[in-house]
């Protein structure tokens, strides 16, 4: 191990290599493995036709939200019957079967801790600092929030992660996104990671892992956070993070899979070193002002197409480049704009607030704030409001939120990936345009020919509210302010006694439908030590699971 001083990202790799090369690759432990059913039918079948078992059931938890319809399921008996889509309800009868047979724990339909895997696992204290996270889909970066490095990985990879708990990769580089200063009312997140993405381009992280930091950030709540690192993988980099600090511990209290007593108190004496040394080497670093950074609105097919709300649309007209103002025709004839449009003109059809990347508790609290007495969504808009998961929607009930939302129109879902990614019912038609909370913005990402801006919570309320994007600072003044119901933040107790057991011991394998029973006993990462040649190595340039012969 270098003696040169290190970044955050380098002390999480440090610490999880199994076994380094020359080339700069390592075989890396793998803490923690979510699955879903899109990216996991395959892997399965893997491991069954090699007659392998899941290496470390403990570490692995497993929900359904890519496919699952966020109608009203209080009726629903079963998947085969509520599932309408063919393929849909295959791979998520699928997956049932796949827990079953493998012996995993699994939040299904009908369990209030079913929702979005980026969702679910953070409030379930899945997540830990210095962990590394793994799951099939792009935005694990998410849980970068909490200090770890978490990174999606492809269907191949989630059967060597099944299979081994560990996996072949190649080193990033390091960049530093720093956000000095502080965020003028009316400015959020979302506004400031699409900023980010404006300004260094959907390629600017390629390679890299990101650390973001700053005042901006270490005033930010830690959803507030995972909200940007969700969205680092749209500014190109492998993952994003932030240092973990006293907001995150505060966080971790309670949750049912994080560590408690003892254990807890261990844990967070190590999470304190998860930190950027003084002197570190970034290869690329990159600084803003908070000042600078205003509410945020896409206008192309692209998530480095943004501007202020006060902005216009871009002139293609206007660019030197020539691929830019290639790129720029394209977006603007797909998106049905014209140059110089002011933003704050532009008419809607529908909003989408939800999404792995907003819609959380704050985000619904935040939306709901813009809706003032007696306002009612604007007439001929749709707007939809998506629970990130089924915890997520019974705490906006006890509060109240969803009585404000549906007051005014807005359609109250139940939890599932919904309409950021047109997997589901719940899709755009050819030519409607959308205020959208998620993350991209590509051609027919919400459904073919749907027309997709992205914006924060705030912002798409106020555009479900004026029926066209508006400037939320405008009305911040006159909207009501709620005082939503805090749940009790759970302490620990006389009962919270140090745990040797793994994440998820005690939480029950599924059966298909029927609900899951809460996780009684803590967990964590068991005495936070690092293990060395724990899986066994095999030297060969890529590492197959062809060339395991066992797992033990």
């Amino acid at each position: 191990m270098s003696t040169q001083p290190r970044t955050l990202f380098d002390k999480i790799w440090d610490a999880h290599v199994v076994n380094a090369k020359d080339d700069g690759s390592a075989l890396i432990y793998i803490d923690r493995h979510i699955v879903h059913e899109v990216t996991s039918p395959q892997a399965f079948e893997g491991l069954r036709n090699a007659g392998r078992g899941v290496r470390r059931t403990d570490c692995t938890l497993a929900t359904c939200d890519h496919n699952v319809p966020t109608d009203d399921r209080s009726q629903a008996t079963s998947v085969s019957t509520f599932i309408k889509e063919f393929e849909s309800r295959t791979q998520v009868m699928t997956l049932e079967e796949n827990v079953k047979i493998f012996g995993l724990t699994y939040f299904g339909l009908k369990d209030k801790r079913q929702g979005i895997v980026h969702v679910m696992a953070a409030e379930q204290g899945f997540t830990l600092p210095g962990s590394t996270v793994c799951c099939g889909d792009s935005h694990t970066s998410t849980h970068g929030a909490f200090g770890a490095y978490a990174f999606g990985v492809g269907t191949s990879e989630v059967e060597h992660i099944l299979a081994t708990q560990t996996l072949p990769q190649q080193k990033s580089k390091n960049m530093k996104v720093k956000v000095n200063g502080t965020l003028a009312p009316g400015v959020t997140s979302k506004d400031v990671i699409l900023h980010i993405i404006g300004t260094i381009g959907t390629s600017g992280g390629n390679g890299h892992v990101i650390e973001f930091c700053g005042k901006v950030f270490e005033d930010m709540s830690m959803e507030n956070r995972m909200s940007v690192c969700n969205m680092s993988i749209e500014a190109g980099a492998r993952a994003g993070l932030v240092a973990p600090d006293e907001k995150t511990f505060e966080y971790l209290i309670g949750k049912p899979l994080a560590p408690k007593g003892e254990e807890r108190n261990r844990a967070i004496e190590w999470w304190k070193s998860l930190k950027t040394d003084e002197g570190a080497h970034f290869d690329k670093s990159v600084e803003i002002d908070g000042s600078d950074i205003g509410p945020t609105v896409s206008w192309g097919t692209s998530p480095q197409d943004v501007v202020p709300i006060t902005g216009n649309v871009p002139d293609p007209a206007q660019m030197t480049d020539e691929a830019a103002k290639k790129s720029a025709i394209r977006a603007l004839e797909y998106m049905g704009l014209e140059p110089n449009t002011p933003m704050e003109q532009i008419k809607i059809d529908k909003v989408f607030i939800g999404s792995c990347t907003n819609s959380r508790i704050e985000d619904l609290r935040l939306a709901a704030s813009i809706i003032g007495p007696g306002q009612r969504v604007a007439e001929g808009v749709y707007a939809m409001v998506v629970p990130g998961s089924g915890l997520v929607k019974l705490q906006a009930e006890e509060e109240g939120l969803d009585r404000i939302f549906k007051d005014a129109g807005f359609d109250w879902r139940e939890a599932g990936c919904s309409m950021c990614l047109g997997m589901n019912p719940d899709q755009l038609k050819p030519g409607e345009r959308c205020a959208s909370t998620s993350n991209r913005n590509f051609e027919g990402r919400q459904g073919p020919g749907g027309r997709t801006h992205l914006m924060s919570p705030a912002m798409a309320a106020a555009a479900a509210i004026h029926g066209r994007f508006t400037d939320v600072r405008k009305i911040q003044t006159t909207a009501r302010l709620h005082e939503p119901k805090l749940v009790p933040k759970m302490e620990p107790t006389d009962k919270d006694q140090t745990s040797e057991s793994h994440p998820v011991d005690d939480a029950p394998a599924q059966s298909a439908g029927a609900p899951t029973q809460a996780v009684g006993k803590p967990a964590g990462l068991p005495k936070f030590e690092v293990w060395k040649g724990i899986a066994a190595v095999v030297e060969a340039r890529y590492v197959s699971l062809h060339s395991v012969n066992s797992i033990s």
